[in-house]
């Protein structure tokens, strides 16, 4: 089994021995060769001893695991992220993490992210792992995709897969172009921020729409839309004039 070079990186003293603990007790294939609990000593100890893996923090006084993360460029290791609050998954994401454990982590859940660091470190599969992410970052712009919390963990869905996505109370339902749906707990308002650089607009209270997969735009009081699926959704009168510059221009 090949070894892979960790650094913990927490604020919180009694997280940082918690997690160290249940890797030395359950992951063996894990070597931690440095602890951290300010983000400026985490910055000079990955220089230093160029891990394989971080697990960080994120919430953090004066600099967040994010915003350390901003130091490197192209970071050289993988990135585990160790939270208690769940709504972080999305810009986990975006910077491409390897995985996201929230506190108290399960000895499951770690074993499970270690044993895919194992996969991804084995020498046989390195290679083909290394080519596939290259592959991943040349189309980018064109395979974007969105992390989404279930109750198994993390969902990665390319976003052009989305036609539009309703709000009922705290809960999100996702309609996609292949006529399934989920529903997550997340605010409509989390996806219209995420979204709208994505050709997304919000045209009522309880509906994002995915712009390119209007089929039609009824007149009416604010007017409706049907989407490519055949669902009908109301604009609300104030976002009209909006909307329809946006869908004209």
């Amino acid at each position: 089994m090949e070894t892979i070079k960790a650094i913990i990186i927490d604020d919180e003293l009694s997280s940082l021995q918690n997690l160290q603990q249940k890797l030395a007790e359950f992951c063996p294939s894990i070597k931690i060769i440095a602890t951290a609990q300010k983000p400026e000593e985490a910055i000079l100890l990955i220089n230093h001893h160029k891990p394989d893996v971080i697990f960080l923090d994120i919430e953090m006084p004066k600099m967040s695991g994010f915003r350390m993360l901003e130091e490197f460029k192209e970071p050289a290791f993988e990135i585990i992220f160790t939270t208690a609050y769940n709504h972080y998954a999305v810009e986990a994401i975006r910077i491409a993490a390897f995985d996201y454990l929230l506190k108290p982590i399960a000895i499951k859940d770690l074993q499970q992210a270690v044993d895919r660091l194992n996969k991804i470190f084995n020498p046989q599969t390195k290679e083909r792992i290394d080519v596939l992410k290259s592959s991943i970052n040349d189309n980018k712009t064109q395979e974007d995709k969105i992390a989404i919390s279930t109750t198994e963990g993390l969902e990665f869905i390319p976003i052009k897969n989305i036609l539009h996505i309703e709000s009922n109370s705290n809960y999100s339902k996702i309609f996609f172009r292949d006529n399934h749906t989920l529903t997550v707990t997340k605010l409509l308002k989390d996806f219209e921020d995420m979204l709208v650089p994505y050709h997304f607009y919000r045209v009522h209270n309880s509906h994002l729409i995915n712009l390119n997969y209007i089929q039609k735009y009824l007149r009416g009081n604010g007017g409706r839309v049907i989407m490519q699926d055949g669902t009908e959704i109301e604009v609300a009168r104030r976002k009209k004039e909006e909307f329809l510059k946006m869908i004209a221009g």
